[in-house]
């Protein structure tokens, strides 16, 4: 089994369908699907985006976290904030997406993912830890058997200190 390790921290420029900014720390506790898409990318709007719709729709949000991350790479002028939000206005997506800060090459928070392109889909755990990273696109059944997975996983108990005890009493 792979060794698990914390998912990167995301670099926003901007947060659309949401009133306060997200990170991983506000999220913890739910699953993140996390979906990285252009809108000018022909599989992002034909299956990426609309599968994230789904799983926003189907899972309970208190539960699982879905998140666009708007990741240009290419285009740039063509996918500036104006048009994302007239896009995201027309496409009726709801779930809260983040506009990647620019980088050379890439966005930074592709790059910290080591993102190969669009779409690409990521699942963090409730504990913030990086389960899952796909380019392309995956099959609902599988997206679907993962989350389900995740949610039944027991998080491991908070860690407490120790209570010792001696004929003298007990301390912590």
């Amino acid at each position: 089994m792979p060794r698990l390790r914390p998912a990167p921290a995301w670099s926003i420029e901007t947060w659309l369908n949401t009133p306060e900014p997200l990170s991983l720390d506000s999220l913890r506790g739910r699953i993140i699907l996390l979906g990285s898409f252009q809108m000018l990318c022909p599989g992002c709007v034909q299956a990426g985006l609309p599968q994230l719709a789904r799983a926003a729709a189907l899972f309970p949000a208190d539960q699982v976290a879905v998140i666009g991350l708007h990741t240009v790479f290419e285009h740039h002028a063509a996918q500036g904030e104006t048009a994302l939000r007239a896009f995201i206005h027309e496409y009726r997506l709801r779930f809260p997406i983040g506009i990647d800060l620019p980088g050379k090459p890439l966005p930074q928070t592709m790059a910290a993912y080591d993102l190969q392109g669009t779409p690409s889909l990521i699942l963090i755990d409730r504990q913030g830890m990086l389960r899952a990273k796909r380019f392309g696109h995956v099959d609902d059944l599988w997206l679907g058997a993962q989350i389900g997975a995740l949610l039944t996983e027991v998080p491991p108990p908070l860690a407490t200190k120790a209570t010792v005890c001696t004929p003298e009493g007990c301390t912590l």
